[in-house]
């Protein structure tokens, strides 16, 4: 079978040619220079690779309108694909006077090396607010990306982008930061006839497993003969009360090392994306994201990209969730540019208390079921304590105890 094709027909890839790196990193050396955040080199890596084909830049001023007021960007062709977040480069006023003139403009680490060329710049005031009421239904000050918004410059900058290298972490995960070309070759070399993905950035429970295998059951049940899992936990910047994504990653491993997936049908792989915790609009991104790697089956879960409400309380004066936990599901299916990806809504598991193990809830003996929160097993890591048998793996639940005893 020959695998979902990417947005735009070609997959993107703005890493410059090996035998023309010395060159393109001397032009880098000569041309002025701003320097971006750690966050912006994230989000070089994801244009690099091509996640998010067929962009070959920083959006200029009409595809970030397009992006913000329409979730997709119209191609030449008349077609339409889906974008639903802005993935753009904020600069100073300082800066956007400095380079406003330059037909290229070297993009810097924190570092200070060069990491990109940025050609025929556009630069467009970057109206905070807007953007932030589209993105995030919500402009509140304390939402930890719309903090990194209000922080950032007051302009935009858009451009065609040459990426000097593949971008690398040193971080001892790099090998888990397989492009979209890269798992494509993967699924291809397992003789993949289908691709589910499943994103976490949170650990997997025996539930989350469950609904995996479950999943790649009902694919066989349709007729596909070698369904392949991408296990694909975002990488990315995350909100400091996250898991860290090298704790998550070696959950990860242990859950495969025990088997409670199998290693054999499963890929797992880092997404680089930061996450922008946009609910519903994200949630798109995050499936179009694994269109372009080759995933032509999407699972979605309750409140994708989803967080509490930085101030507002529920009716139980509980934190409120800030979108409403069932619409990721809901838009995802009717989103304009994503019809050849299908999407499988999350089936709810909870802690099957008379099976001893985590199952699919049954609203007929609703009593016989517990739902597990994240922070009850937050809490049980932190103390030592033992969740209930068949939660989670052991080896796997090891990894949180050791984590949250030393955070």
């Amino acid at each position: 079978m020959s695998l979902i094709e990417p947005d735009g027909g070609v997959l993107v890839n703005l890493i410059v040619p090996e035998a023309l790196r010395g060159a393109k990193i001397a032009e880098a050396q000569s041309l002025k220079s701003v320097t971006i955040t750690e966050i912006d080199v994230q989000w070089v890596h994801v244009l690099s690779e091509g996640w998010a084909s067929p962009l070959r830049g920083f959006m200029r001023e009409r595809e970030y309108l397009q992006a913000l007021h329409f979730n997709c960007l119209r191609l030449p062709d008349g077609s339409v694909v889906n974008m639903s977040i802005p993935i753009v480069l904020a600069v100073s006023t300082e800066d956007k006077e400095r380079l406003a003139k330059e037909t290229a403009i070297t993009l810097r680490k924190p570092s200070g090396e060069p990491l990109a060329i940025l050609r025929n710049p556009e630069f467009y005031p970057h109206r905070k607010e807007e953007r932030a009421s589209r993105s995030f239904g919500t402009t509140h000050p304390g939402h930890p990306y719309i903090e990194i918004i209000n922080a950032s410059g007051d302009w935009l900058v858009g451009g065609d982008l040459a990426v000097l290298e593949p971008i690398t972490y040193g971080d001892g995960l790099d090998h888990y930061r397989l492009s979209p070309a890269d798992l494509r070759a993967e699924f291809a070399r397992r003789g993949a006839d289908a691709v589910y993905a499943f994103q976490l950035r949170n650990p997997i429970h025996n539930g989350h497993a469950l609904l995996m295998t479950d999943t790649r059951e009902r694919l066989l049940q349709r007729g596909y003969q070698n369904p392949i899992l991408l296990l694909h936990p975002l990488g990315g910047w995350t909100k400091p009360d996250d898991v860290p994504t090298h704790v998550r990653m070696q959950q990860h491993d242990a859950v495969l090392d025990e088997g409670i997936l199998d290693p054999e049908t499963t890929v797992v792989a880092i997404f680089p994306s930061p996450m922008l915790y946009a609910g519903p609009t994200e949630v798109q991104w995050h499936a179009k994201a694994r269109l372009n790697a080759g995933s032509n089956f999407y699972i979605v879960g309750r409140d994708p990209a989803g967080m509490k409400h930085p101030e507002r309380l529920n009716a139980k004066g509980q934190s409120d969730d800030l979108y409403h936990p069932d619409h990721g599901q809901v838009v995802l299916q009717m989103a304009p540019g994503l019809e050849k990806l299908e999407i499988l809504p999350f089936k709810v598991a909870a802690y099957d208390k008379k099976a001893g193990k985590m199952a699919f809830f049954d609203p007929s003996r609703a009593a016989d079921f517990d739902f597990i929160s994240g922070t009850q097993m937050r809490a049980y890591a932190r103390n030592g304590q033992a969740p209930p048998d068949g939660f989670m793996g052991k080896k796997a639940w090891q990894v949180l105890v050791d984590f949250y005893r030393s955070a």
